[in-house]
């Protein structure tokens, strides 16, 4: 009787715990104008396409992308600095892709029109479709899906 009394006080405190844990875990995020820190933080670092730029927390930022045709790397900057945290390359023969900083500049642009004041994450899929996440003034997340080279939105969720 004991341990039925017990499993049924535990189950719901490890939901709790682990709603928690899994709201910890969610990214932060970055006003849209310092996307030029970001983007000179790694260009300095030497990436020539992006795949994917993460905010982990205010003041750190994740780049994932290509260096040359042969070199992709994920690293790890300071926002403040320019440090770099963490970092990890590998040689790959399919060959550099991904967006570019113009490319990124654009799709934030497009963010902005749509109402977001920070953003998450930005990363590009093979096929070319940009993904833009962040939150509007309001607080409310805001996902928006376009073309790489457009301006046009294939899809926006706001939440």
């Amino acid at each position: 009787m004991m341990n039925t009394m017990k499993k049924m006080l535990l189950i719901p405190t490890s939901a709790l715990l682990f709603a928690a844990a899994a709201g910890t875990a969610q990214a932060d995020s970055l006003p849209m104008d310092r996307i030029n820190d970001v983007l000179t933080h790694a260009n300095d670092y030497g990436f020539s396409h992006y795949e994917e730029v993460s905010i982990k927390s205010r003041g750190r930022v994740e780049v994932e992308g290509w260096l040359s045709d042969e070199w992709y790397a994920d690293v790890e900057f300071s926002l403040d600095d320019g440090e770099t945290l963490q970092e990890k390359r590998e040689r790959l023969i399919t060959g550099a892709w991904g967006m570019s900083e113009d490319d990124i500049r654009q799709a934030l642009d497009v963010a902005r029109q749509e109402g977001m004041v920070e953003f998450e994450d930005i990363d590009i899929d093979e096929s070319g479709m940009i993904e833009v996440e962040g939150r509007d003034e309001n607080g409310r997340e805001l996902e928006i899906s376009l073309r790489q080279g457009t301006d046009q939105i294939n899809k926006i969720d706001r939440d």
